[in-house]
């Protein structure tokens, strides 16, 4: 559904130029990020049954990936008629995602609303983190509010309450502290988590195997030991630190958007397509920022299936 000659035609989207989102969601730093993020989703045992049954990251690894990094970057970035389509299109696809987690035998559905609030919130919380540990730092107090004031506004366009989303990292916090007792992983769960930090088989690109175990170890780096340690994927503190003197070189060596398209286009190409298209769109039609409610009623539906 990707077409960069329409990428951002109508309207800024949803946030616009001036928006923290479009800063970080086109950083280096959002490859360290969403590779943390599609890790942490299999502590959700709903997702990671999902992830599993679909097996979409083991029968086309790159493709699977790539997609979805470029979902993200695409509602961040894109006019609203782009955004809006292709999120209805996504939760399409999400709604034939039912099945029952064999951990409890219960009926599980990716749109679940807690298990979107799940992925959202690590996503979200992943880029930023990474953005200040990686990038040029923390937020201002001011630019952290407006990114997590974004952030709700992108969580219209999934199943969950906008009102769930934290407002800032003590909310988020609060947030972890709340769901860590109901995490948990399990032996596709954890097969799940460990391949996207090292991909092996023929299946996956040697693009995307060198990529993945370069920004594996940054990205551990930035978890809460009590992560790393139910993941089974700990390192070591000395390991940590050695990491992230380059890993900052590397992210300010490719600071220029035409460096990071380049540098990520090898094992991500069509998230490079969209940064392209970011970088090169013009000065949509109307000038100016609208609501998904709004993209919504004008170009999609109101249907919000959960499965």
């Amino acid at each position: 559904m990707f077409n960069a000659a329409t990428y951002r035609t109508t309207d800024y989207g949803f946030f616009g130029p001036d928006s923290v989102s479009w800063k970080l969601w086109t950083a280096p730093t959002a490859v360290i990020g969403f590779q943390r993020s599609v890790v942490l989703e299999h502590f959700d045992a709903s997702l990671a049954a999902a992830v599993a049954d679909m097996g979409g990251i083991y029968s086309d690894p790159q493709q699977r990936l790539d997609a979805t990094l470029a979902y993200f970057v695409t509602v961040a970035t894109a006019d609203s008629k782009t955004a809006i389509e292709l999120s209805e299109h996504l939760m399409d696809v999400h709604a034939r995602a039912t099945g029952i987690e064999p951990i409890s035998s219960r009926r599980y559905a990716a749109n679940n609303p807690s298990s979107q609030l799940w992925i959202h919130i690590t996503g979200w919380h992943s880029v930023l983190k990474c953005y200040e540990v990686y990038g040029p730092g923390p937020l201002s107090v001011e630019d952290e509010r407006r990114y997590w004031a974004e952030s709700r506004i992108a969580a219209e366009l999934q199943t969950c309450d906008p009102a769930d989303v934290p407002r800032d990292r003590d909310e988020v916090r609060a947030y972890y502290e709340r769901v860590r007792p109901g995490l948990c992983v399990s032996e596709r769960a954890l097969r799940g988590m460990h391949y996207l930090l090292r991909p092996d088989g023929d299946r996956a690109s040697l693009q995307l195997k060198a990529a993945a175990r370069l920004i594996g170890p940054a990205a551990v780096a930035t978890l809460p030991a009590w992560m790393r340690e139910l993941g089974g994927f700990d390192q070591s503190a000395l390991l940590d630190v050695a990491w992230k003197v380059p890993t900052r070189l590397a992210v300010r060596a490719s600071q220029q958007p035409w460096m990071s398209e380049k540098v990520i286009a090898p094992f991500s190409p069509l998230t490079s397509q969209v940064l392209r298209a970011h970088r090169r769109a013009g000065e949509p039609v109307a000038p100016e920022v609208v609501t998904p409610a709004d993209a919504r009623e004008r170009y999609g539906s109101v249907n919000r299936r959960v499965g």
